[in-house]
């Protein structure tokens, strides 16, 4: 099957943190978790060594893989506009904010001062950005 637009999407990233990235992701976005690996003994030592999980909605087009190996962690580095957005099509619920927060999240202002005119970005325990925008996506809006 050739790339198209109904193709899945896997976005992986290293993690310093599983236990609060996945408490980020699922108790304050409320992302799922759709798979877990935990290296089998003596594999750490072995390029296969990781531990992995993979959040997301069951219905969605893409899902978040967060890698750790434990004996050769990488360690993440996001830049400023390395952001994940979700388009909200309305407001952005306080409590979900207040909930990513207690997550352990950290609301900041945006790199990119657009963000902060259409929606709310919030770091999470890795330092990446997730912007919760306001607007609605169409592929007329880029």
């Amino acid at each position: 099957m050739p790339a198209n637009g109904r193709s899945h999407i896997r976005i992986a990233r290293p993690s310093r943190d599983l236990e609060a990235a996945e408490r980020f992701w699922t108790a304050g976005l409320g992302l799922e978790v759709l798979y877990r690996k935990e290296p089998e003994p003596g594999e750490e030592e072995t390029e296969e060594g990781y531990a992995l999980l993979m959040v997301g909605w069951r219905d969605a087009d893409w899902h978040l893989e967060l890698a750790l190996h434990p004996r050769r962690p990488v360690v993440p580095s996001p830049g400023a506009e390395d952001l994940l957005v979700i388009y909200l099509d309305g407001p952005v619920p306080g409590e979900l904010v207040t909930r990513l927060e207690e997550a352990g999240g950290t609301r900041v202002r945006a790199h990119n001062p657009y963000w902060d005119t259409w929606g709310v970005t919030v770091r999470d325990p890795d330092g990446y950005n997730l912007v919760l925008c306001t607007r609605g996506w169409s592929n007329t809006d880029v």
